[in-house]
């Protein structure tokens, strides 16, 4: 019984450095983390609009190939993207649906005000339950969505020329937009 106890160590040690190896293998990005939401139907939700514009609802997206960013005012990196959708917007690749995730409506109108408005329309999730139901880590997220309503890709991070253009567009191309 004493020699199994001594043995409980190394058992433990076995098992996680099988864990790390398995985990760190070569040929695995760590950066990307898998969605469960990948080809189910995007949630159900209809959020209100900023400043008395309309806002957004899942039937909105239906029936078109479209891309909804998350984003909020108080997130460095959602600046960082920004300058890229509103490029995106103006080649009219797809059309773009931002969500202000757990952002005050005020904020993010002067957000959009300073930077411009890339989306056709805004949804405000102040609660951050819709961004929950996607399956949201944080902000800046992208969701490509078919035109049956399901989700098809998930971009977590600021978007960056290099991805849109080996990520996102072949798959916008493959979907018949763009």
């Amino acid at each position: 019984m004493r020699r199994l106890i001594y043995l409980l160590p190394v058992a433990l040690f076995l098992v996680l450095a099988g864990y790390f190896a398995l985990a760190l293998r070569p040929g695995r990005d760590p950066s990307v983390l898998p969605s469960a939401m990948i080809d189910q139907p995007a949630p159900a939700f209809d959020l209100g609009g900023l400043d008395g514009k309309a806002g957004l609802a899942r039937g909105t997206l239906e029936g078109q190939v479209a891309l909804v960013n998350f984003f909020a005012s108080w997130c460095a990196p959602c600046r960082v993207e920004h300058p890229l959708l509103m490029r995106l917007a103006q080649d009219e690749h797809v059309p773009l649906y931002g969500i202000a995730w757990k952002d005050k409506p005020a904020e993010a109108e002067r957000y959009l005000d300073q930077l411009g408005d890339p989306y056709r329309r805004v949804g405000l999730d102040e609660s951050g339950r819709t961004g929950i139901d996607f399956g949201v880590y944080g902000v800046p997220e992208t969701y490509l969505i078919d035109k049956e309503g399901h989700i098809r890709f998930r971009f977590v991070g600021p978007l960056t020329p290099e991805a849109l253009q080996r990520e996102l567009l072949p798959r916008l191309k493959a979907l018949g937009a763009s």
